[in-house]
C-alpha cells in the first residue's frame, strides 16, 4: 500500500511539473493564410494574369446564428483580394471579399468569403459567397496552387436551366491553378472543441 501511495504521489508530481512546463499560450495558436499569388489555368491557357491576395485568420466561435448560438470552430475573419488582368481588352477587374469560414490541414486551406466590393464588370458578385482553396507547396511558393468556385461549378435550377452553384460556408474546390509567381503560406491549427457551457 505504501509503495502504491508513493507511485501515485510521484505520478501526480510529474503531471504537475509537465503542466507547469507547458507554455501558457500553447492553445492560442490559430490557423492563418497569408500572401499573394499569380496563377494560371491549365485548362484555359492564355495571357491573362489572375492574382489572389490573402490575409485570413481563424476566429473560432465568433459568428453566432440561431442553430449555433456559440458559433463554429471554423469561423474566420480577414480579406481576400482578387485581380484579373485581361490584356486583349486592356482591363483589370478587381473585387474583395470578407472571410467567414476557414478549415486547414497541413499545407492546405479551404476558405469562403462574401464579396463586399467589386468593379462594375464584377458588380453582380457583391453579396455572394465565393470559395478559395490554397495548397502551400513550401518555402518560396514552389509547388503552391490555388482554386476558386465561381465560374467553375454549376447546378440545375427548378426549371432545368444550368446556373452557377451557390456556395455554403467552407465549401471549396481542389486547388487546380498552379502558382506562377508569389507565395502563399498556410499555418495549420486543429479546429477547437465547442466551448464548455457555463456552470
Amino acid at each position: 500500500m505504501r509503495n502504491t501511495a508513493r507511485w501515485a504521489a510521484a505520478a501526480a508530481t510529474m503531471l504537475t511539473i509537465g503542466a507547469a512546463a507547458a507554455p501558457a499560450n500553447a492553445g492560442d495558436r490559430l490557423a492563418r493564410v497569408t500572401g499573394s499569388a499569380e496563377f494560371t489555368l491549365t485548362f484555359s491557357p492564355d495571357n491573362d494574369v489572375r492574382k489572389f491576395t490573402f490575409d485570413v485568420r481563424a476566429a473560432p466561435f465568433t459568428r453566432p446564428f440561431p442553430a449555433r448560438p456559440q458559433g463554429n470552430p471554423m469561423d474566420a475573419t480577414g480579406t481576400v483580394w482578387v485581380s484579373h488582368h485581361v490584356p486583349d481588352a486592356n482591363i483589370t477587374v478587381t473585387f474583395e471579399a470578407a472571410v467567414d469560414c476557414m478549415i486547414t490541414t497541413p499545407g492546405f486551406a479551404g476558405i469562403t468569403a462574401i464579396v463586399t466590393r467589386a468593379d462594375d464588370l464584377a458588380a453582380h458578385m457583391v453579396g455572394t459567397r465565393v470559395g478559395f482553396s490554397v495548397q502551400d507547396g513550401g518555402r518560396g511558393g514552389r509547388g503552391d496552387r490555388v482554386g476558386y468556385t465561381w465560374s467553375t461549378s454549376a447546378t440545375q435550377d427548378e426549371n432545368g436551366d444550368w446556373v452557377e452553384s451557390k456556395v455554403g460556408t467552407c465549401m471549396v474546390l481542389a486547388p487546380f491553378g498552379p502558382v506562377t509567381k508569389g507565395d502563399v503560406t498556410v499555418r495549420h491549427a486543429e479546429l477547437r472543441p465547442d466551448p464548455q457551457p457555463p456552470a
